[in-house]
């Protein structure tokens, strides 16, 4: 089940917990074994095998299907999305990676136990059911929520302990697998940079005759152009046709930059010459994270484009 983003409600009715910057995972424990999956259903056991022994040994047995966030905490406590990177693609962590990012997992909904679903249970109940399973552990936690506290307050404690923000979740509210739902807000912090529109990926279906997404770049620290990642979300239908006009008359046979090798092929390049803000959840090193487009800037020069800090 997937959240909707949006203000949270203010009105009665609703449960908020904090937002964990860190990989959704589905756990599925049978006897002594539990097995992470995650949201494309790949088996990621491999890549946090202290979690599962962990939670393998919390279970007593039983079968259960579980909810939650893996995260890995930075020198402040906080969820850090570039650190947990460290772990996230490896299918096999060695001990001294495992204890030099040690990861934990946040519960915040059960699916079934003992073989019988919860899916139908309303929120409270079943927020009742996972605490009643006492999961808690040195790499297990089942963080809290509130139902008596403003969500103007709960975001205000979530950005001064640099959390990713909050998520509202209807009292009522079943669990809806698969499903982007309105029964659950998300509320997220988000940061604005300015980027490079440096090329464009082809898309598919509504967006067959413009662009999937455009390749974002900006100038290191020696001047050299380098990659930010693509951003695909943002654009109104105009905005998109407005801009593959715009691509078109920019066209260029080659890269600006050093691509990935997964971008070498399909990517159209342009002359490097349009500057724009995007919002994005954060800079992990590697690219931007879930950027958002906002629009092209008409007061900034690819020369005043940064990497961001």
């Amino acid at each position: 089940m997937l959240a909707v983003a949006g203000r949270p409600p203010d009105e009665a009715g609703w449960a908020i917990e904090m937002k964990w910057d860190g990989v959704r995972a589905i756990v599925v424990c049978d006897g002594d074994e539990c097995r992470f999956y995650s949201r494309n259903r790949r088996d990621v056991t491999g890549s946090y095998p202290e979690l599962a022994a962990a939670l393998a040994a919390a279970t007593g047995g039983r079968t259960l299907i579980l909810d939650g966030e893996v995260i890995a905490q930075d020198g402040s406590g906080a969820p850090s999305f570039g650190l947990l990177q460290r772990r996230m693609h490896v299918v096999s962590p060695s001990r001294e990676l495992i204890a030099a990012v040690p990861v934990q997992l946040y519960l915040f909904d059960v699916l079934a136990i003992d073989g019988t679903p919860t899916l139908a249970l309303p929120y409270l109940e079943r927020r009742q059911r996972l605490a009643d399973l006492a999961m808690d552990a040195t790499l297990i936690t089942t963080p809290p929520h509130w139902t008596d506290v403003p969500a103007g307050q709960l975001l205000a404690v979530a950005h001064e302990h640099h959390l990713e923000g909050i998520v509202s979740k209807q009292l009522t509210s079943t669990y809806q697998p698969g499903r982007r739902s309105p029964a659950w807000i998300k509320t997220p912090f988000r940061r604005t940079t300015e980027v490079i529109v440096a090329g464009w990926l082809p898309g598919n279906g509504t967006f067959a005759a413009t662009f999937g997404s455009l390749v974002l770049a900006a100038n290191d620290a020696t001047g050299r152009l380098t990659y930010l990642g693509n951003v695909g979300t943002g654009f109104t239908l105009a905005d998109r046709r407005r801009l593959r006009t715009r691509l078109d008359e920019l066209a260029s046979p080659a890269s600006p930059f050093d691509p990935p090798p997964r971008l070498a092929r399909p990517a159209h390049w342009v002359t490097p010459t349009l500057v724009a803000d995007v919002e994005y959840r954060e800079f992990t090193g590697d690219g931007l994270r879930h950027p958002s487009w906002r629009g092209l800037r008409t007061d900034k020069t690819p020369a005043d484009v940064e990497v961001p800090k």
